[in-house]
């Protein structure tokens, strides 16, 4: 799923419609009523981690509708009526489940203030496009040319438009968000993150640990484990402190710069991650890890770079 990075440049994505009103709804989505944000204005864009969040009020030119309607008393009130009916859609995969629980967005209990949020948790190849279309780059199963179907088509008064692939919605009434653990937020607590990985648990379980290092996702984790020349099952315990400060710099430094390369189109050029060789040559070992109980992730490493800590 998309991580901290490629958030951010969605967030981007959405900034420019920031203050204008919605006046053409469409998409699959069926987890919300997507009639709802018809003459709604997009009041805020905000990102944490690897969720982002829009705030849409009622637009001046509206009657008889409010924020809170249309939005979470609304959604809150028919909840029961189309569960049943959405409960085969847009199923969370174990990933997306551990991700939530992780970082858990209050639930719909009625508009408190001003505005109502919409949360978008981003699945598997999940994606905003601004003013085009994802168009299909391969034929699927059955040899059939077919465009991916957005989940949700905003359009906004000024002719441009937003498109959402698979990605899940939920209305809450404010962003549940902690800059401090954000790895690209100017608030990203330091003292806090190492706290974190002095834990003695294994230094790849920690990192993707959502509660400690929002937005810090798979990729991330096998590219800085690398570059810090640390074993991937070694305790954050028997590191000496200057290890996981260098660490945590390449953490922040490596999630930097992919957003900046994001920013400008080009591609990342990955040293460990889905590799056969280390940058040096020796052959890469490739396993399945995590916690007990817990979801296991794809993991590269080179034994030689990164050696046991015994």
């Amino acid at each position: 799923m998309p991580e901290g990075p490629s958030v951010r440049k969605f967030q981007l994505l959405t900034s420019p419609f920031v203050g204008q009103v919605v006046v053409k709804v469409g998409g699959s989505t069926r987890k919300i009523n997507v009639n709802y944000l018809n003459s709604l204005r997009l009041q805020d864009s905000q990102v944490h981690g690897k969720n982002l969040y829009l705030a849409f009020v009622a637009s001046k030119g509206t009657l008889g509708r409010t924020a809170g309607e249309t939005g979470l008393q609304r959604e809150a009130a028919s909840g029961a009526s189309s569960a049943q009916g959405c409960a085969s859609e847009e199923q969370p995969q174990a990933e997306e489940l551990l991700e939530l629980q992780n970082s858990r967005s209050e639930p719909p209990d009625g508009a408190e203030g001003p505005s109502n949020w919409l949360h978008f948790h981003f699945g598997l190849f999940g994606s905003i496009r601004a003013n085009e279309f994802s168009r299909a780059n391969k034929a699927n199963k059955k040899g059939d040319w077919k465009d991916p179907a957005p989940r949700l088509v905003l359009h906004f008064e000024s002719g441009g438009f937003l498109v959402f692939y698979n990605c899940r919605m939920q209305w809450i009434s404010s962003p549940r968000a902690d800059p401090a653990s954000d790895i690209l937020s100017v608030e990203f607590h330091r003292g806090q993150a190492l706290d974190a990985l002095r834990a003695p648990r294994p230094i790849c379980y920690t990192l993707l640990d959502q509660r400690y290092f929002s937005g810090l996702g798979n990729i991330i984790k096998n590219e800085i484990l690398y570059l810090a020349k640390i074993h991937p099952l070694t305790p954050g315990s028997l590191l000496a402190l200057s290890d996981l400060e260098q660490l945590l710099d390449c953490a922040v430094q490596f999630s930097s710069a992919w957003l900046h390369s994001k920013l400008r189109g080009a591609g990342l050029h990955p040293q460990i991650y889905q590799k056969e060789q280390c940058p040096l040559g020796h052959a890469v070992t490739k396993g399945t890890l995590g916690p007990l109980g817990g979801l296991k992730r794809l993991t590269w490493w080179c034994p030689q770079c990164q050696p046991e800590v015994l």
